[in-house]
């Protein structure tokens, strides 16, 4: 038997506070019956209905696509452009994991695995993701520490990055630059090197923990394997605890 707050979030509902808010607001039946109660069990064959809406157990699914340029992170758009979704051969609802913006590429995670999704974003769990970025500008010591070290971005301070440096093109005056993070505030990395003067023309996410897009070319995607999805929740689970 499992926490009915856990097995809404496992089925990409909404998150494990959210289902517990919507338990407490007698917006989640059981079987037919209004449950107020948040350590309430349940079985795989118990009916839950959220909003009077049924929830169903499906199969779960993981994804690893190599995201291109000119994609939305969104499951749809009311101006009718391309989402990640509509990449993935599916006909099971899944939902990306995290944001990378329209002309940001690589590494994104879908699924519809609402609990895996919620561990994977959760801050307390530190999933590191590495980008590259070629940056407008030459990238000077004073401004690899400040990145290193943390920036203000609207009054929240970055927590301590990694950075290298790779090639400097001094005749077009650019620089390229690997910043690996485990926050995921909105439009973070863009953000930062705007806080050290530097522009980013070019980005892309290298890795989500141990996961690349190695193999995949532009717009490619994998299903994950058991192992790398155990792998992943092994990590969040050691970080929480």
């Amino acid at each position: 038997m499992e926490r009915l707050q856990k097995v809404i979030a496992a089925s990409g509902v909404a998150s494990r506070r959210k289902a517990e808010e919507l338990i407490i607001k007698g917006k989640v039946k059981v079987d037919g019956v209004v449950v107020r109660e948040l350590g309430t069990k349940v079985t795989p064959k118990s009916k839950i209905e959220v909003d009077n809406v049924l929830i169903s157990n499906e199969v779960k699914v993981y994804y690893l696509l190599n995201k291109p340029r000119g994609v939305i992170t969104s499951t749809k758009d009311d101006k009718h452009r391309k989402t990640v979704c509509d990449l993935i051969d599916t006909n099971l609802r899944i939902y990306p994991i995290g944001r990378l913006d329209y002309d940001t590429t690589g590494v994104l995670i879908l699924t519809n695995d609402g609990e895996f999704a919620n561990n994977v974003m959760h801050p307390k769990c530190e999933i590191e993701k590495t980008y590259v970025a070629k940056v407008k500008g030459i990238i000077t010591p004073d401004k690899i520490m400040a990145l290193k070290k943390g920036v203000d971005i609207d009054g929240y301070i970055t927590k301590p990055a990694r950075v290298k440096i790779g090639k400097k093109d001094i005749k077009t005056g650019t620089s390229m630059v690997e910043i690996t993070i485990h926050e995921g505030k909105n439009h973070q990395v863009k953000r930062m090197f705007e806080q050290v003067d530097l522009e980013v023309v070019k980005l892309k996410r290298e890795s989500v923990a141990f996961l690349t897009v190695d193999g995949l070319k532009s717009g490619e995607y994998r299903q994950l394997t058991n192992k790398e999805v155990s792998q992943l929740y092994a990590l969040t689970q050691n970080k929480k605890s």
